[in-house]
């Protein structure tokens, strides 16, 4: 099993969560975030001051999904978040040991 962490504009949401849903994901975690990447954030004027803007908003998501639907899921969540903009976030994957659903007891990918 993987868990796949991403980072994504948070008007992108929606649509992630529904190519996930069409690749068959039944779940996921979702968190706002706060964050920069090399862009470093943005400078804003208001009422004629600048002010630098360092952390600017996010979404994470998080899925644990077997092996077998790994690629489908990366590709889901890459071709739906893309804008060609810089920020439009990173995908990282990890592996996961084991998963335990706690109402049941199920364990591994049972449990997901």
């Amino acid at each position: 099993m993987k868990k796949v962490e991403a980072i994504i504009k948070p008007f992108k949401l929606e649509e992630v969560k529904e190519a996930l849903s069409q690749v068959g994901i039944k779940g996921m975690t979702v968190i706002e975030v706060k964050g920069f990447g090399r862009q470093k954030g943005h400078k804003e004027l208001y009422r004629g001051a600048e002010y630098e803007i360092e952390f600017l908003p996010k979404v994470k998501l998080e899925v644990v999904v077997p092996d077998s639907e790994l690629e489908n899921v990366i590709e889901a969540i890459v071709s739906s978040a893309r804008t060609g903009r810089i920020g439009d976030g990173k995908v990282f994957v990890s592996p996961v040991e084991e998963a335990i659903r706690i109402r049941t007891g199920e364990r591994g990918e049972d449990a997901v």
